[in-house]
């Protein structure tokens, strides 16, 4: 064989070793053979929160209508920033700027972007994971709670927290009620697997919000004694999960305040990550 035929042919290898670098990383960094930026694919799971309309408990139907926005958005930051932690699960970036955007019923979201929906809107359905705060003063009218009893009977899972005493739980109930007519609230059982996915959550603590922390107390109200109750759809699946007489957003806000416990802080993380699970394989 030629010098010249064997310098061409290393040549012609070192070209192709070039093009199939290029192609690579252009395939890396989300570039089409044609130059064009492609679309990075959606978050595997996005926290989405509730809005709703208040209840009697803000003194008349809407007065307590900002209730939803209770401890956003620095709880989910530092909850998002702990499921990325803590599991491999591709949860959006709560360090992104897009972060703080926020829309409500977006129909097509942004990569990062933290998410508020109601109840009602057609883009509830995108969400499987939804979360209620302060559900005490909630109001679900007629065609709201229809809704919702649709998009948890075909999978979806809603998480509501922070919310305490005898007359939180009837403000809560009339709207869940409307929900679920011919379901009861039930408490979960101990050795049921939402406890047991990933952790072991036999620890039975109440998880306090920040200001009975400051006061040296663990419970507001008459709501002495933390409770974990749940609604079930006919197979068995946990469709909602309650946390009575607890406030796990205020730990998750302040996991990095050294006047909140951090075994709270550690076990309010394990059970949004169990619920997250929960939600993602049931």
């Amino acid at each position: 064989m030629g010098f010249r035929v064997r310098q061409f042919r290393r040549q012609l290898g070192l070209a192709s070793a070039l093009a199939f670098c290029a192609l690579l990383s252009g395939a890396v960094s989300g570039n089409g053979n044609d130059g064009r930026q492609l679309p990075l694919p959606d978050r595997e799971f996005r926290f989405a929160r509730l809005a709703y309309n208040g209840n009697f408990m803000g003194g008349g139907r809407g007065g307590g209508a900002n209730a939803w926005l209770t401890d956003a958005l620095d709880a989910e930051y530092h909850l998002l920033q702990g499921i990325r932690r803590l599991t491999r699960i591709d949860a959006i970036d709560s360090t992104s700027r897009q972060f703080n955007l926020t829309r409500i019923n977006p129909e097509e979201p942004l990569r990062d972007e933290a998410i508020a929906v109601t109840a009602d809107s057609p883009v509830l359905y995108n969400f499987p994971f939804l979360y209620a705060v302060e559900v005490g003063r909630w109001h679900l009218d007629d065609r709201e709670a229809a809704a919702l009893r649709d998009y948890l009977e075909k999978g979806g899972f809603l998480m509501v927290d922070d919310f305490h005493g005898s007359v939180q739980w009837e403000g809560f109930m009339e709207s869940m009620r409307r929900v679920f007519p011919d379901r009861e609230v039930v408490d979960i059982p101990p050795e049921h697997e939402v406890f047991h996915v990933l952790y072991d959550l036999d620890q039975r603590e109440q998880i306090p919000g920040i200001f009975s922390v400051m006061r040296g107390t663990t419970f507001e109200e008459d709501g002495y004694d933390p409770h974990w109750r749940g609604v079930f759809d006919d197979h068995g699946r946990l469709m909602v999960a309650i946390n009575f007489n607890m406030d796990l957003g205020d730990a998750w806000e302040h996991a990095d305040d050294p006047g909140y416990r951090q075994n709270l802080t550690a076990l309010a993380y394990r059970f949004a990550v169990s619920y997250a699970l929960y939600s993602m394989t049931h």
